[in-house]
């Protein structure tokens, strides 16, 4: 694994390179608001460079300065997109097509940034639909910024996840979405294979 620090207006980023041999793509994930790139289903979908996936983990600067709460959106966002722009020039260039995202708040950057990035595709694992309880405060509208672009976006949810079913987050999206049904609830600490599984059939629909 290579490991990258990437200079961004809101301090430095770190991106854990782990290339495949005979790249079929790349796969840039990040991690979510209370938790880091050490995620049970980031670590396992390291699978993915056996499959022909160059695999990148993005640390973001509020956890490489040892901080326990991520900034606002807004604030994420603005670290995301030069660290993306890091990594698809230059001799860092990352092998096509780019898929990006990443869990939970990860995964909310994700769609946010895809159109600007120019991500060819969209993977989020956990989306956090609504806040527990409060199904009126749907961030829908985040991941219909990627589907109206005409990308290709898939959703790993966990059956118990309180952020949202897989129903839920299915109703909202309509067809146009993969959503992927999970055993577990929003960290999928059990069965993390269930992600690599459903992502590794995705990923093999976008490079068929």
């Amino acid at each position: 694994m290579a490991v990258r620090e990437i200079e961004t207006p809101v301090g430095t980023a770190r991106a854990h390179v782990l290339r495949a041999g005979d790249p079929r793509g790349s796969v840039v994930l990040s991690h979510g608001a209370g938790g880091g790139i050490g995620a049970k289903d980031l670590e396992a979908l390291r699978a993915l460079v056996d499959e022909g996936w160059t695999y990148v983990l993005v640390e973001q600067p509020w956890r490489v300065a040892g901080k326990r709460l991520a900034p606002p959106p807004a604030t994420l966002d603005r670290a995301w997109l030069p660290v993306m722009a890091a990594l698809t020039s230059g001799r860092w260039r990352l092998p096509r097509p780019l898929v990006q995202g990443g869990r939970s708040a990860g995964a909310r950057v994700g769609c946010r940034t895809a159109v600007q990035v120019g991500a060819d595709a969209v993977l989020a694992l956990s989306f956090p639909l609504h806040p527990p309880g409060r199904p009126e405060s749907s961030r829908a509208g985040e991941a219909r910024l990627v589907l109206d672009a005409g990308l290709p976006f898939a959703v790993v949810q966990g059956d118990r996840d309180p952020f949202g079913s897989p129903e839920d987050v299915r109703e909202a999206l309509g067809a146009r979405a993969h959503v992927f049904r999970a055993r577990g609830d929003h960290s999928f600490s059990k069965h993390p294979e269930d992600v690599v599984d459903e992502v590794r059939s995705w990923l093999n629909t976008l490079s068929a």
